[in-house]
């Protein structure tokens, strides 16, 4: 009977162990930051419509690059190898099982970190119906899972004396590491505004990274304007970032790929629920050196100090894909937390 009950206990246990262990024994997912797959039945009007979607051009790049770089399989060949893709789109169309089309969004099925989204559907034309009305907030989705898995990865190693500055004015940004600190200090702009800056520089390799975080005096909705926002930045990064050229100095570029801003919200893992307007486009060196890059920015309310905040960063990389390395500066944006967010 003891021997029964040993053997009892050993089974629950090993059971135990199996069912809260059961991410851990997930495989790790194959492919590459920005892939998705994207399975679907032997239709090319669904093949080209969810492909061009997934793989249209990301704005404010200098050189045209997909959002994402996107691998199509038919339904037969998705196979046990391909499950362990990171990314996932499942177009399900069956007549006999659906009546309407439904989403269904999983994360780590069969890998992690793994996105899936399927879209099941009665028909090739409620599909198509669905993805012309939806397809770009679903790709959306796919950038947000992306930008929080990079934004969690950059948590265990971060500039300590950069954080420790920012958190003297009641922020904090996961600032890594390898960033190095350049400039903390207020400087005056027109109309005797104060402005805090804190400047960070990555120039490690074949490409620099820029990270920036500048804060100033709330008075007016109107501020949080793309017309405003520029404006804002172009004073600012105007005064600080220079060249070898004497009088060179960072602008924005208007005429290819003019900045663009509007309203996102928090990644599924951050802290709250904030608004921020982001603003995207190509920075450039005015007066005399030929420089340039893409920049994102992230531009918040701190409604405990009565200020706006910007955390820019921007990249240069002469001659080399940028869409992987934006995104990845992009994800530390994300990180930035006000006081009423730190003290939730």
């Amino acid at each position: 009977m003891k021997k029964g009950l040993f053997l009892l206990i050993c089974t629950a246990a090993f059971l135990c162990a199996c069912t809260s262990s059961h991410e851990r024994l997930l495989t790790s997912a194959t492919g590459s930051i920005y892939e998705c797959l994207v399975v679907s039945p032997n239709s090319t009007e669904i093949k080209e419509a969810v492909c061009a979607t997934m793989g249209a051009d990301m704005y404010g790049l200098p050189q045209m690059e997909a959002t994402f770089t996107v691998t199509h399989v038919p339904t037969a060949s998705f196979d046990d190898f391909l499950k362990s893709t990171r990314n996932i789109l499942l177009a399900d169309i069956n007549e006999h099982k659906y009546t309407q089309v439904k989403v269904l969004k999983s994360r780590n099925v069969w890998s992690q970190p793994q996105a899936m989204i399927r879209i099941q559907a009665p028909s090739d034309e409620a599909f198509l119906a669905y993805w012309q009305t939806n397809g770009e907030s679903i790709r959306e989705w796919f950038v947000q899972e992306e930008l929080a898995r990079q934004l969690s990865f950059y948590r265990a190693n971060t500039n300590k004396e950069a954080r420790a500055i920012l958190n003297k004015q009641g922020y904090d940004m996961l600032i890594p590491e390898d960033f190095m600190l350049i400039k903390n200090e207020e400087i005056t702009i027109s109309d005797d505004q104060k402005v805090n800056v804190l400047w960070c520089c990555n120039n490690k390799g074949p490409m620099r990274k820029d990270v920036l975080v500048y804060s100033y005096p709330y008075t007016a909705q109107e501020q949080f304007s793309n017309e405003s926002i520029v404006a804002m930045r172009n004073e600012v990064l105007g005064r600080i970032v220079t060249a070898q050229v004497p009088g060179s100095h960072m602008g924005t570029e208007y005429k290819h790929f003019p900045p663009v801003s509007r309203s996102v919200a928090a990644l599924r893992d951050s802290v709250g629920g904030f608004y921020a307007m982001e603003t995207r486009g190509l920075w450039k060196m005015l007066d005399g050196e030929a420089m340039g890059g893409p920049f994102v920015s992230l531009t918040r309310l701190d409604p405990v100090n009565a200020r706006v905040v910007t955390a820019e960063a921007f990249l240069f990389a002469a001659g080399q894909k940028k869409r992987n390395a934006l995104r990845q500066l992009e994800a530390i944006l994300y990180s930035f937390e006000t006081p009423d967010e730190r003290q939730r």
